[in-house]
């Protein structure tokens, strides 16, 4: 049986698996840091009160739940676009890695607390998702066809740092920007 390249991932495994699918791990988890690190902040912040230590925008509850549903119907919508786009022009890991860099810029387009970053940040932020979500799984797919049986162990671990992300992203950002000051949270959540 001759080795295929998805085989090479498999020379130096830790905990049985190959090196590579750590590094999707952390990615993953850090992607999802930044989107519940951002999301559970953008309401909080558009109807806090516009005056205090931490002022706010002000904003009408019914505008900002408007915003925040919009944005998370494209974030959930343009991942066909970004698998697409993956499939027939840019493949899986520069899709990845155009995607990590839009959705950095958006958060820190979000860290400057004006209106126009605002909707900048957070169309960067569906770009970028639209990239990067689809084919971080389409990555580990690809590594382990030739090794079914270790597949599920594979997607386990990796669904595992979804769930850390989404953990530490609502805790860490939503408290540093509640208590401390918006722009901090939203640029943890970019970090």
């Amino acid at each position: 049986m001759s080795t295929t390249s998805t085989d090479r991932f498999f020379e130096s495994p830790v905990l049985g698996h190959p090196a590579g699918l750590f590094v999707l791990f952390f990615t993953e988890m850090w992607e999802r840091f930044s989107y519940y690190g951002m999301r559970v902040l953008l309401v909080l912040f558009l109807t806090s009160s516009i005056t205090g230590m931490n002022p706010g925008w002000g904003w009408e509850r019914k505008g900002a739940l408007a915003l925040y549903g919009t944005y998370t119907s494209l974030v959930y919508i343009t991942p066909i676009i970004g698998g697409w786009l993956a499939d027939n022009k840019i493949g899986y890991r520069m899709a990845v890695v155009y995607g990590a860099i839009v959705m950095t810029l958006g958060h820190l387009f979000m860290a400057f607390e004006t209106e126009n970053f605002l909707y900048l940040g957070i169309g960067a932020l569906i770009i970028g998702n639209g990239l990067f979500k689809p084919n971080m799984t389409s990555i580990i797919s690809h590594m382990y066809k030739n090794h079914p049986e270790k597949k599920d162990g594979a997607f386990t671990l990796y669904y595992m740092g979804v769930n850390a992300g989404a953990f530490l992203g609502i805790l860490l950002c939503g408290t540093l920007g509640e208590k401390y000051h918006w722009s901090w949270g939203f640029g943890l959540a970019g970090i």
